[in-house]
C-alpha cells in the first residue's frame, strides 16, 4: 500500500511540474480545432476572423448570429483593436471573413499616436486619397459605390468597389474606418 501511495504521489508531482510548462494557448488552440471541425448543417454558418482578435480562425456558428457573437467565440478583440473599423451588430452569413484592424501601429511599439485613418462612409475623395494605395480613381469609385449602394457595413466590402482587389485591400485595411469617433 505504501508503494502505491508513493507512486501516486510521484505521478501527481510530475504532472504538476509538466503542466507548468504547457502553454495555455495550446489548450485553447486544441479547443478551437474542435470548434472549427464541426460540420455545417442547415442551421449553421462558417465565418472567419483575424487581425486584432484573441483567437483568429474559422468558426461554425448558428444562423442569425452577429459579429459580436463571433468576436465572443474568438475570445474577444485585443486591446489594440480599432472599434471604429467594425460593427458588432453586423448580421453574419456563411463564408464571410472579417479583419479587425489595429488602432496603433504594431510595428512601432513606442507609438502613442493612433494610426491616421479615413472614414470610407463619409470622407470626400480628396481625403480618401491621403491613404497610400487609394489613388484618385479608387477614391472616386469608393464615393460612387457608397452613393449608389449605400454605406459600407464592413471594411471588407471595399473589395466590391471597382478597382479595389485583394492586393489593394491588404495595403489599405489598417487605414480605414466605418465611422468617426
Amino acid at each position: 500500500m505504501g508503494k502505491v501511495l508513493i507512486a501516486v504521489l510521484v505521478v501527481t508531482i510530475t504532472m504538476i511540474v509538466v503542466l507548468q510548462f504547457i502553454d495555455p494557448n495550446s489548450l485553447i488552440n486544441a479547443a478551437t480545432s474542435i470548434t472549427t471541425t464541426q460540420t455545417l448543417d442547415g442551421n449553421s454558418i462558417s465565418v472567419s476572423i483575424n487581425g486584432e482578435i484573441t483567437r483568429s480562425g474559422t468558426y461554425i456558428l448558428e444562423l442569425n448570429t452577429t459579429l459580436n457573437d463571433l468576436i465572443q467565440v474568438a475570445s474577444g478583440v485585443t486591446t489594440n483593436a480599432d472599434p471604429l473599423a467594425y460593427d458588432t451588430s453586423y448580421l453574419l452569413s456563411d463564408g464571410l471573413s472579417f479583419y479587425i484592424p489595429p488602432k496603433y501601429d504594431n510595428t512601432d511599439v513606442c507609438s502613442m499616436e493612433p494610426i491616421k485613418k479615413v472614414n470610407i462612409n463619409v470622407d470626400a475623395a480628396d481625403k480618401l486619397q491621403e491613404v497610400s494605395g487609394i489613388g484618385s480613381a479608387a477614391a472616386s469609385a469608393i464615393v460612387t459605390y457608397r452613393n449608389e449602394v449605400g454605406q459600407f457595413k464592413r471594411i471588407e466590402d471595399l473589395k466590391l468597389v471597382n478597382g479595389i482587389g485583394n492586393a489593394t485591400f491588404e495595403k489599405i485595411k489598417n487605414y480605414v474606418v466605418l465611422r468617426s469617433s
